[in-house]
């Protein structure tokens, strides 16, 4: 096998899910960079993370990875440095200025105007449009259309839910009472909230949609490989039974159980392999009883921060990138669609076990537990040590309090 050496963006537990699929498979530390450190990745024996000041500026992104490439490659030449994004703002990086880093680095990119189009929400709604892919009924506003009240004239009835188009841009964001996303009861709620929105500071498009009724429990999300060459090697469908409730990570999954849907996955191969995309492609989707549909949320253009959930169940993600970027290994165009059994969580048990609602998919989450088929991206066997150790049993104490303060049963928001 050539040699190669997993270079990954970002320092979260998307990033240290990562570096375990690479170890679990090959053994290798993973070479992490990142703006600043977060939990996930301390104390950690198998990613190294190099802390850049102000690496998220394009120009101080490439200028950082390619002096550290010339170095690296210099001691270690011959070998294929894999560059993986795990997160909205690298991703988008590599897709827009990243054309330089492609003499020292191996990486899947979709040029500029497609990441456009798929990375904002209003945009990607229009492409499902085009490719009769369900979604919910939506209304897209911007400033101007907010002071011309357009915002008031929805063609659904409330509640509703309201997200910024630019998940990007809405991380720099801040103001009184915001959250992820919002589930919105009434039109005084909603005028004053995305007033706060535009008056933060915040400038591009606001997505209103009908609320779809339900639960965590109606909640999807597909985990898809495609090749350099636009070809969808691997999909896997995750059924999440419980969500973060922390309004700053409303939507991030805390426990997922495997699920398995032909028509889906049928679906989406068709849409990725058409747009010429390629990488990993993160869908949200949610379960509408009203006319029995799975509708679209969104597409993250990486992995998801719960995507060891795909390794987890047999289908490791670290060896796609390999066979493709690195072995360009042949295809015979026999897709894998991933079936599995095993529980993945964020949380502990306890949390599990207290907040998920009643119902049959918990009773075989329970089983899991019971079988010891479940796992955490964080606590991994071959990554012990005491600092690390002390610091996952305080991120779950965190957990705990959040979920003590915030939970409630929402009826479900994407």
């Amino acid at each position: 096998m050539k040699r190669f050496q997993p270079v990954i963006l970002g320092s979260d537990i998307n990033a240290y899910g990562m570096a375990r699929a690479f170890h679990e498979a090959y053994g290798l530390v993973s070479t992490a960079f990142a703006h600043f450190q977060l939990s996930p990745t301390k104390y950690s024996r198998i990613i190294d993370v190099h802390l850049v000041k102000d690496f998220t500026k394009p120009q101080v992104f490439v200028q950082a990875l390619t002096d550290w490439a010339r170095e690296y490659l210099q001691k270690h030449p011959g070998t294929t440095l894999i560059l993986l994004p795990c997160g909205d703002t690298y991703a988008n990086l590599l897709d827009q200025v990243g054309a330089p880093l492609r003499r020292y680095f191996a990486f899947n990119a979709i040029d500029a105007d497609l990441n456009r189009r798929l990375s904002l929400k209003s945009s990607f709604y229009d492409l499902c449009e085009e490719y009769d892919l369900p979604h919910p009924l939506t209304k897209s506003v911007d400033k101007a259309g907010v002071e011309a009240g357009e915002h008031r004239n929805l063609p659904f009835d409330y509640p509703v839910a309201m997200k910024p188009a630019d998940s990007d841009e809405w991380l720099g964001i801040d103001f009184p009472g915001r959250k992820k996303a919002f589930i919105i009861q009434d039109p005084e709620e909603l005028d004053t909230l995305i007033r706060r929105a535009y008056q933060a500071g915040y400038t591009g498009r606001m997505v209103i949609q009908d609320f779809i009724p339900g639960g965590d429990e109606n909640m999807r999300v597909l985990n898809a490989y495609v090749d350099q060459h636009h070809r969808v090697r691997m999909m896997f469908l995750g059924h999440p039974l419980l969500e973060d409730p922390t309004p700053e990570a409303v939507g991030n999954y805390a426990a997922i159980i495997p699920d398995y849907n032909q028509g889906i996955f049928d679906r989406i191969k068709t849409f990725l392999e058409d747009i010429g995309y390629c990488g990993v492609a993160n869908f949200d989707m949610k379960y509408d009883p009203r006319d029995d549909t799975y509708k679209l949320f969104e597409i993250n253009l990486r992995q998801g921060r719960s995507s060891y959930v795909v390794t987890l169940n047999g289908f490791n993600l670290a060896r796609y990138f390999v066979e493709d970027l690195v072995e360009d290994s042949a295809f015979d165009g026999r897709t894998v669609f991933g079936r599995g059994h095993r529980l993945w969580m964020e949380i502990p048990q306890d949390i599990f076990q207290t907040y998920t609602q009643p119902s049959k998919d918990k009773d075989s989450a329970l089983s899991m537990i019971k079988r010891g088929d479940w796992g955490t991206t964080l606590e991994y066997r071959q990554d012990r040590n005491p600092l690390r150790w002390l610091m996952v049993r305080h991120m779950f104490s965190i957990y705990r309090k959040r979920y003590a303060q915030y939970f409630r049963d929402k009826g479900g928001l994407a």
